[in-house]
Formats: C-alpha cells, sequence, structure tokens
C-alpha cells in the first residue's frame, strides 16, 4: 500500500539538519527559506539561523507566562511578511492548541499575502492589521491586554511607538530590535557644518551604531531580563 504524504511535510532525511521535527515545511518554501526541492541555501540558513535565534529569546518569555483559557497573546509590529510570527506559530503556538500572534504591517500587499498564506496553513490563531505601529493602540482589532510585544528593526521612530503600544497594552514582555535612526540623521544633516569629531556627539552616533542590531528584551515595572519593523530591507521580515 502506497503511503500519502502530506504536502506540509517530507522525509526527515531529505531536509537540512537546520529543520526542526515537526515543523511545516511548506510554511518554510513559502517563506522562500527552502527551495522547491526543499534545499537551503547560505542567505536563507543566515536567515533562518537568525529568526531561530530571536525565537529562543521569545519561547523563554512565553514559558514564564501564567497559564489562561485563551493562552498567550504575541503583537509583532512591524511584521513586513511576517517571518518571525509564523515561525513563533509554528514551533509555539501551533502545538499549544491556544493564543494569538498578531501581525501589525502598513503595506497592505504584505497584509494580504501573510491572511493568505496562514489561511493555507490552518495557522487560524494568526491576525494580520493594514495599520501603522502608532495607530495599532487605537484599533479596536486587538485586546485591551497583550503579552508580549515585538518590533525587529522597525524604522525611524516606530520602536518608539512599540514601546508606547507594550506599555499602553500592559504588555508583560517586548522584544524590541531598533532599526535605522532616521530621526537621528535628520537632525544631525541639519547641523552639516558641526564638527562631530570634536563634540559628544560623536561617542553618542558611534555607540547608537554599536547598539542598533543588538536584541533588547524588556520587562516592565521595573524588572530586569537578562537575556521589532516596518518597512527596512535588511529586516528578517522584508
Amino acid at each position: 500500500m502506497k503511503k500519502h504524504m502530506s504536502k506540509h511535510t517530507a522525509p526527515a532525511d531529505a531536509l537540512p539538519p537546520e529543520v526542526r521535527p515537526g515543523q511545516s515545511v511548506e510554511l518554510l518554501k513559502q517563506l522562500h527559506i527552502l527551495t522547491r526541492d526543499g534545499k537551503l541555501n547560505q542567505d536563507s540558513r543566515r536567515k533562518l539561523k537568525q529568526v531561530y535565534h530571536l525565537f529562543q529569546f521569545i519561547e523563554k518569555l512565553l514559558l514564564e507566562l501564567p497559564d489562561s483559557p485563551q493562552g498567550p497573546t504575541l503583537a509583532d509590529h512591524g511584521a513586513g511578511k511576517s517571518y518571525l510570527g509564523f515561525i513563533i506559530y509554528d514551533l509555539f503556538f501551533k502545538a499549544l492548541g491556544k493564543g494569538t500572534i498578531y501581525g501589525i504591517e502598513t503595506r497592505s500587499e504584505l497584509v494580504e499575502s501573510s491572511r493568505q498564506l496562514a489561511e493555507r496553513l490552518g495557522f487560524d490563531r494568526m491576525r494580520f492589521l493594514n495599520v501603522s505601529v502608532a495607530e495599532s493602540t487605537q484599533s479596536s482589532e486587538l485586546p485591551e491586554q497583550i503579552d508580549v510585544v515585538t518590533a525587529l528593526h522597525a524604522c525611524d521612530t516606530a520602536t518608539d511607538d512599540a514601546i508606547a503600544f507594550g506599555l499602553q497594552k500592559k504588555a508583560r514582555f517586548m522584544v524590541l530590535v531598533p532599526c535605522c535612526q532616521a530621526e537621528l540623521a535628520r537632525a544631525l544633516n541639519q547641523s552639516k557644518a558641526l564638527n562631530l569629531q570634536r563634540t559628544p556627539l560623536r561617542s553618542i552616533s558611534a555607540r547608537v551604531a554599536s547598539l542598533r542590531s543588538s536584541p533588547v528584551t524588556s520587562k516592565p515595572a521595573g524588572r530586569c531580563s537578562s537575556c521589532s519593523r516596518s518597512s527596512c530591507s535588511s529586516s528578517t521580515g522584508s
């Protein structure tokens, strides 16, 4: 008798070792992480490694949340193609059987494609909103309280908006990876005659540059954690 294989799975020995047991192969192909024949190129391997690294941070926080009938809620700001949101759902929320992920993105075509992909994969507890980070604070499609807020490579002041969102939604955790400091750059460009080598701004700008790609996990109310994007092409979700 011939065995019928689900279109969402493949033999373990036919997949790269980076693909985890039970992970949706169809999802990885749709995100262009795997090729059509299930291969992983060098660029995709780097991207997948980066997403896994961020997932490890977030998974620990999700496991710290108290159990609830509705499950955990996570809002991903500047979601782009929702690489991170889909991976988190596939590796954590899917098996949990409860909880909701909200992807927030301003580009309507990415929101629509993410909705279609979630429907095809049966990821029915993923929601996608076509609003800005700032606008999302007033959206009736979001619950009053969100457990985890992520913002990866959120451009310009979007990271600040994500922090404001998290505070308003009483988020238990925030995972933020700031991107381009466009607001700071504009301020500096207004004074091109200023010699940064001879001012404190020199050390400040160098410090900002060194921190721009470092993940930051925060807990509200002064709790310490040891240890995310809108339209930036360097983001994992672009």
